[in-house]
């Protein structure tokens, strides 16, 4: 068994599915993520200004946060930050191909359709292109997951909705969760921000009494073949 997790920006990932990376690393399957997006250039005043040292810095925290959940790669391309929706949607399908032709995962997170984010969206409608069931292929199930500052900010308007039908318990690992999302020293906030420590606890916490444990991840479930 492997796993795939894609995600649009560097935090993404840990954002949305952070613990599970974790608890399925430690029970031994192979962890692979891909960020498709550089990152962070969008908020430059002009989209030409130089963003290289913080860029740099950026993806150098991606690589420490992955190695401390336990992801057995990390694939970073460099689709322009905030602008997905100016890239053909067959060049995304196309990288996310690629890492399932070469990886041959069987199971893939990804981000979900209905968020605030232009690039989740755009993510999302690729990986369902990408993950298609045709002969052969090796993806049994994909799952999407919520972004903290992006989900809940659609407030709903966006079908379709976020409303998840599987928990996974991270009791045991919302702490390494938590520190891996703290290595983004650009993209972590203070309380009460949703990205802030205290606002990823409460978030846990609540999905965990939904489910009936101390802390969860949840997700939607897009397909899944048992």
């Amino acid at each position: 068994m492997s796993v795939l997790v894609i995600a649009s920006h560097p935090d993404d990932e840990v954002l949305g599915c952070g613990g599970t990376i974790a608890r399925l690393a430690q029970q031994g399957t192979a962890v692979y993520i891909a960020i498709l997006g550089e990152g962070i250039t969008s908020r430059a005043a002009a989209p030409d200004q130089s963003h290289q040292p913080q860029l740099k810095k950026l993806h150098e925290h991606a690589h420490q946060a992955a190695k401390l959940l336990g992801a057995a790669d990390l694939f970073m391309h460099q689709l322009p930050d905030n602008r997905f929706d100016t890239v053909a949607l067959l060049d995304i399908v196309k990288e996310i191909e690629s890492l399932i032709d070469r990886l041959g995962p069987d199971t893939v997170y990804t981000q979900h359709g209905g968020d605030l984010n232009v690039d989740h969206v755009a993510t999302f409608r690729a990986t369902l292109t990408a993950t298609r069931p045709t002969a052969g292929g090796t993806v049994k199930s994909v799952y999407s997951y919520e972004v903290a500052s992006s989900t809940e900010w659609s407030f709903g308007q966006f079908a379709p909705a976020f409303a998840p039908q599987r928990f996974v318990d991270i009791t045991q690992t919302l702490d390494v969760k938590i520190q891996a999302m703290q290595t983004y020293e650009s993209e972590s906030r203070p309380s009460p921000h949703p990205r802030s420590p205290e606002s990823l606890r409460s978030l846990a916490a609540w999905r965990g009494s939904q489910a009936g444990v101390e802390a969860a991840e949840a997700f939607t479930v897009v397909r899944q073949v048992r």
